[in-house]
């Protein structure tokens, strides 16, 4: 049988996960979401991306695109009704080197604020102080106009906004006390979106052999 819609290997809480969706549902790319377990994978994530990680993004022609801002860039090239890759201040390659540094070096201390279980109190200790200067950072970058690069939501602040929402939950009470009035009213205007509902939606774990609900049928503004 012909694939007829794209297929979405998800996983509904995964930063990575969430930052394609995002931009899937912003652009309006309908395709048949796949919820998968990631502790039992099934084998068709695994022929299609011996990685086993998700998003992982099958496209009608059978292209896989394994890389979670490579499918961002994939439905935003495709439409991009708010102009999430031509922000109002800075450039593409400006973000993506905000993002690379995000997902080198903001990820690697996040894990270990994450789980200190799994770390010596020196490297938890060290991750703690990383994560405080980087999301001192961008409360300082946000001060001017509340986005990351000018006056629009942008592919900035949406690649970013899922990792400082997993950092946001490790420890509620603390992340309020924290003198970050921008980033704590830029992550909380995204939780409150239409967009933020739509991709944070639960779907029932896919099972083989069946075709997964519909997702991002329509299009989702920007917050």
């Amino acid at each position: 049988m012909t694939q007829t819609l794209p297929v979405l290997y998800s996983f509904r809480r995964c930063p990575y996960a969430i930052r394609a969706r995002l931009a899937l549902a912003h652009a309006g790319l309908a395709c048949e979401l796949r919820e998968i377990n990631l502790r039992n994978k099934p084998q068709a994530l695994l022929d299609a991306s011996p990685k086993g990680t998700v998003p992982v993004l099958v496209l009608e022609d059978g292209r896989v695109i394994e890389q979670s801002l490579d499918v961002m860039l994939h439905a935003l090239r495709a439409n991009d009704p708010d102009g999430w890759l031509a922000p109002t201040s800075g450039s593409l390659p400006d973000m993506l080197a905000l993002i690379e540094r995000n997902d080198g070096f903001f990820k690697h201390a996040l894990d270990r604020c994450k789980y200190p279980e799994r770390y010596t109190a020196e490297e938890v200790n060290h991750a703690q102080a990383d994560a405080l200067t980087w999301l001192a950072e961008l409360d300082d970058q946000l001060e001017a106009t509340g986005y990351l690069f000018g006056q629009n939501p942008s592919l900035a602040d949406m690649a970013l906004r899922p990792f400082v929402r997993q950092y946001a939950r490790i420890d509620e009470s603390q992340w309020n006390e924290q003198p970050w009035p921008h980033l704590q009213a830029w992550l909380q205007r995204w939780i409150d979106s239409a967009l933020f509902a739509e991709v944070m939606e639960t779907y029932p774990g896919w099972v083989p052999g069946t075709h997964g609900p519909v997702f991002a049928a329509g299009g989702v503004g920007s917050d």
